[in-house]
């Protein structure tokens, strides 16, 4: 396989959602880790974990989009979250501890500018990289609930914070998401104002149709899609049409492909289906991958936004992949397929590292 090699950087990442929430201790071994777990019932992925900063490492994912997230769902709610504002803020800020405790013990480096990129690119890309190499990462906030108020977005600015998602399922504070409608109320209105004051990177996966429409009318900053797939291929709302692929192609965007098994196959039934019976496979991802370079004409605006470990594991992902590292596979199916080494380069890590140049 020529593909085995190449630097991967992966565009979403529910990192310490799964270090904080689901009390994972990324650490260790992913075998043992999913062993720790066998016995838990809690949660549906539990025992079906994929990513482990050693799995991270064997992959050569060496830079990635790392999250904080935090949903208020207030009284009458049917989605789960935290009660009020600041405690889905004081969440995300036992999240970021997590991150600069990691950052201490040297397994992780915040990205936070230009320099800092360039700086860690050469780390693990260099002629000569280093053995001893944390994971670097983009602080992202996935839905927008937890900023109090905009001062709290100036805030998180500057402990870091460089992409948010104003949305993510049904109604929110500021935007509604999945599975909802609306254009942005008048405080998303202002956090787009905002965000654009501090040229952060307005992620507008889980936007619904209405608040997509309208950021984009709105917004004129940098913006990417972190993980959504396509429409055309599985027809639901979470997913991004044909339209609104070629928006983000004419704004300069980039579309992270996830790994989720009801994004890449149709009539996928959560907590139902499984990976081999419904033949989820990475070809699916390709699939993606391939229908949005053919809308573009060229490879330069998709990437990899895995979301592995965003609540699911092995039980709802691909069947080929059992541990993150395994994401190489994907890029010996696109070569098959005729995609040439730039092409595979470009969707492994070079549309995500020029857009980031170009962002920050």
């Amino acid at each position: 396989m020529i593909t085995d090699k190449l630097f991967i950087v992966d565009a979403h990442l529910d990192l310490s959602m799964n270090a904080m929430e689901w009390n994972r201790d990324l650490r260790i071994p992913i075998e043992d880790l999913n062993r720790r777990e066998a016995s838990l019932t809690d949660k549906p992925d539990r025992g079906h974990a994929t990513v482990s900063f050693g799995e991270l490492h064997k992959g050569r994912i060496g830079l990635v989009v790392a999250t904080q997230i935090a949903r208020y769902a207030g009284p009458g709610s049917s989605l789960q979250g935290w009660m009020s504002p600041e405690q889905a803020w004081a969440q995300t800020q036992g999240q970021l501890a997590w991150y600069r405790t990691m950052e201490e013990a040297g397994l992780m480096r915040m990205i936070k500018n230009g320099d800092e990129l360039d700086a860690h690119l050469d780390l693990w890309m260099g002629n000569n990289p280093s053995d001893n190499k944390p994971i670097g990462f983009l602080l992202s906030l996935e839905g927008a609930d937890s900023l109090v108020s905009l001062d709290y977005l100036e805030r998180a600015y500057e402990y870091g914070l460089r992409a948010v998602g104003p949305a993510h399922y049904g109604p929110g504070r500021y935007a509604n998401g999945t599975d909802s409608s609306g254009r942005l109320n008048a405080d998303g209105q202002a956090l787009l104002k905002k965000m654009e004051e501090l040229n952060m990177i307005l992620d507008v996966s889980h936007l619904n149709d209405d608040a997509f429409w309208h950021a984009l009318e709105l917004y004129h900053g940098p913006l990417w899609a972190s993980h959504s797939n396509c429409r055309a291929l599985v027809d639901h709302n979470r997913q991004l049409s044909d339209d609104m692929i070629l928006a983000l192609i004419e704004r300069d965007a980039v579309i992270g492909v996830a790994l989720d098994a009801w994004m890449l196959t149709p009539g996928w039934q959560r907590g139902v289906s499984l990976p081999r019976a419904t033949n989820c496979s990475l070809r699916a991802v390709a699939d993606n991958i391939d229908h949005i370079c053919q809308l573009a004409g060229n490879s330069q605006c998709v990437a990899i936004g895995s979301d592995l470990d965003g609540a699911f594991g092995t039980e709802q992902c691909p069947y080929e992949v059992r541990k993150i590292s395994d994401i190489h596979k994907l890029f010996d199916i696109l070569r098959k397929r005729g995609y040439e080494r730039d092409d595979i380069e470009a969707v492994a890590n070079g549309n995500m590292i020029a857009f980031l140049r170009l962002s920050m």
